[in-house]
């Protein structure tokens, strides 16, 4: 697997502290009753939705959609009917004005999970933005069930059980934190692998997007195996430097000195090693 790496990746837009320190890669893996939840920096939606795709089998739900980079004449976002339209993207709209809850915007968008690429393509970002996954193609009176149970959910426990039936929950903040949550194993270490293309790449766009190969299957086996919970930094162009966490990274934490493992990726040949 590969990935393209654009300049604005999330690694390189973003900063820690007001002294604009790079964002860490983080990664933290709990499971409970076959749903893996993983919490994870950092990272644009467009630069995860492909591996997302798998896990939402048949329709996904945006219950959650806002942006800065569209904004009406009154300076207010534009609703997520309007984005969705603006990218051509084939869906049906579904109205959660009524439910009145957080976390939810007043349109929801039902599409095939594969659309949601051409929903994020274009450059634009989410400053919030919320997928659920299920199979098959959910009533109304469905939709309205997930939108409900998603703005009352508890924010210190995972919601994909909440959801009796769905595959996958996604949420992003700033275009940057993530929460993903599947039950489908296969999510997990896809998108650790990702985020350490997305870091090693993110400096080697100046002269414009670059493309980076995922670790190897067995790399990304064996540091799971070791942890679930890692944080990372680059040191050197091509080298990342990680080490285990007790749990989630926070932006008020600090970013540990100590180096657990090391990672290297060669841009020559592609190749990764894990020292």
């Amino acid at each position: 697997m590969q990935v393209e790496v654009q300049s604005i990746v999330a690694f390189a837009t973003n900063g820690v502290g007001s002294a604009g320190n790079p964002f860490p890669l983080s990664f933290s893996l709990r499971e409970s009753a076959g749903c893996w939840s993983v919490q994870a920096t950092a990272a644009r939606a467009s630069e995860l939705a492909d591996l997302l795709i798998p896990a939402g089998v048949d329709t996904v739900l945006v219950a959650d959609l806002y942006t800065n980079s569209w904004l009406t004449n009154d300076i207010k976002p534009w609703t997520p009917a309007g984005i969705a339209a603006i990218r051509a993207t084939p869906c049906t709209v579904h109205d959660f004005s009524g439910l009145a809850t957080m976390g939810l915007s007043a349109e929801g968008l039902v599409m095939p999970p594969a659309s949601l690429l051409q929903l994020l393509d274009g450059g634009w970002a989410p400053y919030q933005m919320t997928v659920v996954g299920l199979p098959g193609s959910p009533s109304a009176d469905r939709l309205d069930e997930i939108g409900l149970a998603l703005g009352t959910a508890r924010c210190d426990r995972p919601v994909l059980p909440t959801l009796p039936g769905c595959t996958l929950h996604y949420t992003g903040h700033d275009d940057c934190y993530v929460t993903v949550e599947s039950t489908d194993p296969a999510v997990v270490p896809a998108v650790l692998g990702r985020l350490l293309a997305l870091l090693v790449g993110s400096p080697l766009t100046e002269q414009g997007p670059v493309v980076v190969q995922h670790p190897p299957d067995a790399m990304i086996a064996e540091l799971l195996a070791g942890s679930p919970d890692w944080i990372g930094h680059l040191a050197g162009d091509h080298t990342v430097h990680l080490a285990v966490t007790s749990g989630p990274w926070r932006l008020a934490d600090p970013i540990p000195d100590r180096v657990d493992r090391v990672a290297v990726y060669s841009p020559a040949d592609g190749t990764w090693r894990l020292r």
